[in-house]
């Protein structure tokens, strides 16, 4: 994507929304229609196209099955220099809401744009002291957890863990996982999904 006239790259809200007008016009739908189709109003995804708001995954996500897209699609003109790396500065990676969010949870994406097919997702999760219970989640592929800064009692499956700065924790996505028990906030840990390679 072009550098605007200051020289500076487009935010990755100016991106997202460039890329999803562009598909949009592709395929002659209005905002109307899409907005319709992917159960959102039309003022939030003019604001999405605008770059005027921070969309969730799983806007995105019903955005991107309206135009028959894979959701990185609406990534790619984010970071699209000449350079096969990626660099997420601190405190840039993008705020997501998956499920657990409204227990505490914050997480930060911090790669996005990994072609038509999913490779691994990494997350920066923090989780606050709060009182609520915490999910448990399963998912395909590995993951891979390592603590930054607190304390906690991770489940994995009928095993409980207890992990502190610089503990690491593998294990198959489709055990049943999650935070147990807070025993020191702040928390704040890497966690990294490895999506299995589909069959060639």
């Amino acid at each position: 994507m072009e550098q605007d006239q200051g020289g500076n790259l487009p935010s990755l809200e100016e991106a997202v929304g460039a890329a999803t007008r562009e598909l949009r016009q592709k395929h002659g739908l209005t905002i109307a229609q899409v907005a319709e189709q992917a159960g959102i109003s039309r003022g939030m995804l003019s604001k999405i196209e605008n770059g005027q708001t921070t969309a969730g995954m799983d806007t995105l996500a019903r955005i991107a099955r309206t135009l028959g897209v894979s959701m990185s699609m609406l990534f790619s003109k984010y970071d699209a220099t000449s350079s096969s790396a990626q660099h997420i500065q601190k405190g840039a990676g993008m705020e997501v809401v998956r499920r657990g969010t409204k227990s505490g949870h914050t997480y930060h994406l911090l790669a996005y744009d990994q072609g038509p097919v999913k490779l691994f997702e990494p997350f920066l999760i923090t989780i606050d002291d709060d009182t609520e219970r915490y999910p448990s989640f399963e998912h395909p592929g590995t993951e891979f957890i390592y603590m930054l800064e607190g304390r906690i009692e991770y489940r994995c499956g009928q095993e409980t863990y207890v992990l502190a700065p610089g503990d690491a924790l593998t294990f198959q996505g489709e055990v049943p996982h999650g935070p147990e028990r807070l025993i020191q906030c702040p928390i704040k840990f890497l966690s990294v999904i490895i999506y299995p390679r589909p069959a060639e």
